[in-house]
């Protein structure tokens, strides 16, 4: 028997009744609305177990069911121990390997919104703690939100910082917010030698693009451009953006569902290239996966969080 969302007793059910039943209304309406028990009357029961109003569902499971079925999740009135729920579709992909520059979709998204990349970023970059008048090289910086961190890991510390980036309108974004940094225009797979050596390098959501060999740039930022003393924080994206919001999982082109496969490829190269050369290398976050490496002798600082 087909369940609907106007049964009287929907959401008591379990949640491979649940699943389908809403991805089949979804498709045959723009708003879908129902009623389940209040998750705020369940607090510490897991979800299925039985709570004052029935079958308990944390807030994290619609969300993700949300994210799930490509829609937005809309709060509704309470009454009697429940709580109204409505699921509306999200309006356009946002293809984030097409357009990164300074008036693009892409240059909206603020990433250090996101708390959970806010502060693992924060926590990797006071591992590599480059130190008093360090220099930083900066890759695929774009318009410069996420180089925001940097003053938040190190408030008052005195960096060089260098952001290399190939679209000149995100520089000259860039350049506005930060104004005490240089940027320049060059392809991260040919840096020349002349950049000289750094204490840093940053790289978030560049080293999977379609035209940088990840080995290659690996292999040139370790020999040529980085310090002995020197680390690295290297991000991978690990989410898409839709309709204003953030979606869990790295996309494969022509697959409609996250495939982590080349994710995790590229993270395991990545920290297996840096461990065998000396490196202690930790790897953290969720939308953005983030590969520190610090030299093996280097000590941990104490205060690592926000």
């Amino acid at each position: 028997m087909t369940l609907s969302v106007t049964d009287p007793h929907f959401g008591q059910q379990p949640m491979s009744a649940l699943l389908p039943a809403l991805r089949r209304a979804l498709e045959e309406r723009d708003e879908v609305g129902f009623s389940v028990p209040d998750p705020d009357l369940g607090l510490g029961l897991y979800a299925g177990e039985t709570g004052p109003a029935g079958r308990h569902r944390p807030w994290a499971v619609w969300t993700d069911l949300a994210d799930l079925l490509d829609a937005h999740l809309l709060i509704g009135r309470r009454e009697a121990g429940k709580v109204r729920l409505t699921l509306r579709p999200r309006a356009g992909r946002l293809d984030t390997a097409r357009d990164y520059s300074a008036g693009s979709e892409f240059a909206r998204i603020d990433k250090l919104e996101d708390p959970v990349l806010l502060f693992t970023l924060v926590e990797a970059l006071r591992r590599a703690a480059p130190p008093e008048g360090g220099r930083v090289l900066a890759l695929g910086v774009g318009s410069g939100r996420e180089l925001d961190a940097l003053t938040l890991a190190f408030p008052g510390r005195r960096l060089e910082v260098l952001g290399l980036d190939l679209d000149t309108s995100a520089l000259a974004a860039a350049q506005v917010r930060h104004p005490g940094f240089t940027f320049q225009q060059r392809d991260i797979g040919a840096l020349p030698a002349e950049l000289g050596r750094f204490d840093l390098v940053l790289a978030l959501s560049v080293l999977q693009s379609r035209d940088v060999s990840l080995d290659g740039v690996l292999r040139t930022l370790h020999r040529s451009h980085l310090n002995p003393s020197g680390g690295l924080v290297l991000g991978f994206p690990n989410a898409r953006y839709s309709g204003g919001e953030v979606s869990y999982g790295a996309r494969l082109r022509n697959f409609a569902r996250p495939d982590l496969s080349l994710l995790f490829a590229d993270v395991a190269q990545a920290r297996r290239y840096l461990h065998k050369h000396g490196f202690k290398v930790f790897v953290t976050g969720k939308h953005e996966v983030l590969v520190t490496a610090i030299p093996a002798g280097a000590t941990t600082p104490a205060g690592l969080d926000l």
